[in-house]
């Protein structure tokens, strides 16, 4: 397989659970040694995705294809080239780090001496080498999630799906996960990361595939898909709150429409789709000799993106009780 070639290739995915649409003609590509972000709201298919990409279902139509094997025909080539974190950890609590690890390390069929040397080489790579000893029920929520990465990396896989791995933990054992992330794909993984967490797929991958409905309703770089909704937003902030209703009357008069404006911040923003406004909010600021605080031109969030294409935030949408879980 060439350096760039996709390592993960699907098209026209369908799959239906009753009534419900899971998937409803999904292509999705990712090239080697690149993070994969799939972003949308509960419901909307992505674990449905990983989890046919995963072989754990069979596809009602479509075809998928992981490191040039066949979801369906070639199952089992798949799975060894696989690792899979789902959204919660997949461990034994009352088993240590290490007792763990070297467990799953022998039901893959290593002997007892190479199971407790991938064992010891993770836990030193996810920083869980005093904790080895302890059972996993003592370890705090970002030390059982690296265990669980760890976990899925026993096989040495090409390919890693992560399935909303930073859910419920808190910013600081998010932060670790995401380096942790960073690390397995400067080693040349190729991973596939579902989340709500519009933040965590602008930090880590390097396309994205946004899902709604079970459908990719729009894919690209965090970039591509900030320029298509074709506006900035201008933000400025009042050095003296009393001037903050004039302030709004500026901004409004330029960009041709009502800003947002919070007296007690100070803050005044406004969409804008010419870049001169700023220019031009500066001399009028001037010549009012209104002192500001803060003022900048930023590119819409991930978050504005998801709401204009979709019509609703990311975390939005009704969970599916469906088969094996479509979220």
């Amino acid at each position: 397989m060439a350096p760039n070639s996709y390592v993960i290739r699907a098209e026209g995915l369908r799959k239906r659970f009753g009534e419900t649409q899971a998937l409803d003609g999904v292509d999705l590509a990712a090239r080697r040694g690149t993070v994969l972000g799939v972003l949308g709201p509960n419901g909307a298919g992505k674990t449905t995705a990983v989890r046919v990409l995963a072989t754990l279902l069979k596809p009602d139509a479509g075809r998928a294809e992981v490191c040039g094997f066949d979801v369906v025909r070639d199952a089992a080539q798949v799975r060894a080239s696989i690792g899979l974190t789902g959204q919660y950890a997949s461990l034994d609590e009352e088993l240590t780090g290490m007792e763990n690890l070297v467990m799953i390390g022998r039901l893959l069929d290593f002997g007892r001496a190479e199971a407790r040397a991938r064992a010891r080489e993770l836990l030193a790579g996810f920083r869980l080498e005093e904790a080895a000893g302890r059972a996993v029920k003592t370890y705090s929520g970002g030390m059982r999630r690296r265990l669980d990465l760890a976990a899925s990396l026993v096989n040495r896989p090409q390919v890693i799906y992560l399935d909303e791995p930073t859910t419920g933990l808190d910013p600081r054992a998010r932060n670790e996960v995401w380096d942790t992330v960073r690390a397995l794909v400067d080693d040349g993984a190729t991973v596939l990361l579902t989340t709500q967490y519009l933040e965590e797929a602008d930090e880590l991958a390097d396309r994205i595939a946004v899902f709604d409905h079970g459908r990719v309703i729009a894919e690209g770089t965090s970039a591509e898909l900030k320029t298509r909704i074709g506006r900035q937003t201008l933000t400025v902030r009042a050095a003296a709150r009393h001037r903050v209703a004039q302030l709004a009357a500026i901004v409004g008069a330029l960009v041709g429409a009502e800003p947002a404006a919070d007296e007690t911040t100070g803050l005044v923003t406004a969409p804008v789709t010419d870049p001169g406004v700023l220019p031009a909010v500066v001399r009028r600021l001037d010549e009012a000799r209104i002192a500001v605080a803060e003022l900048a031109l930023r590119m819409p969030s991930l978050d504005e993106v998801f709401l204009t294409l979709t019509g609703h935030v990311a975390g939005d949408g009704a969970e599916r009780i469906t088969e094996g879980s479509v979220a």
